[in-house]
């Protein structure tokens, strides 16, 4: 009984991994790209809850990311599934972004976290 578990369990496996890898699209987003896309996505996403210029809210950018890389949402719909399917490239491009992520974050801010840190106090 117990050969039986694992055989089925092993027969499962073995049937759902060789199905769920699709094959690679014609029109693949380069890895050194998609970095990038996603890096603008990232921060379409976030800037959609704060207020522009006009003072409005909950804009939708995505589409202006879209036009500047010259793609599509299915375009990136697809390189997107088949990325997450190869897991080892995909975790190196979310390092990258990650990465570019974070430098944009320390470049915007400020340089001294208390304000008030270099105003002398009278006592």
């Amino acid at each position: 009984m117990k050969k039986l578990i694992i055989l089925f369990i092993g027969v499962s496996l073995t049937a759902c991994t060789s199905k769920t890898i699709p094959k690679k699209p014609v029109d693949l987003i380069p890895k050194d790209t998609m970095v990038l896309l996603l890096t603008d996505l990232f921060i379409a996403k976030s800037a959609a809850i704060e207020k522009n210029l006009d003072n409005q809210k909950n804009l939708n950018y995505i589409p202006l990311v879209y036009n500047k890389y010259k793609i599509d949402s299915t375009r990136f719909n697809t390189s997107n599934r088949y990325y997450t399917t190869v897991f080892e490239e995909y975790e190196i491009i979310y390092l990258e972004v990650k990465e570019k992520l974070e430098k944009i974050n320390a470049t915007m801010q400020p340089a001294s976290k208390d304000k008030n840190s270099s105003v002398k106090k009278n006592n």
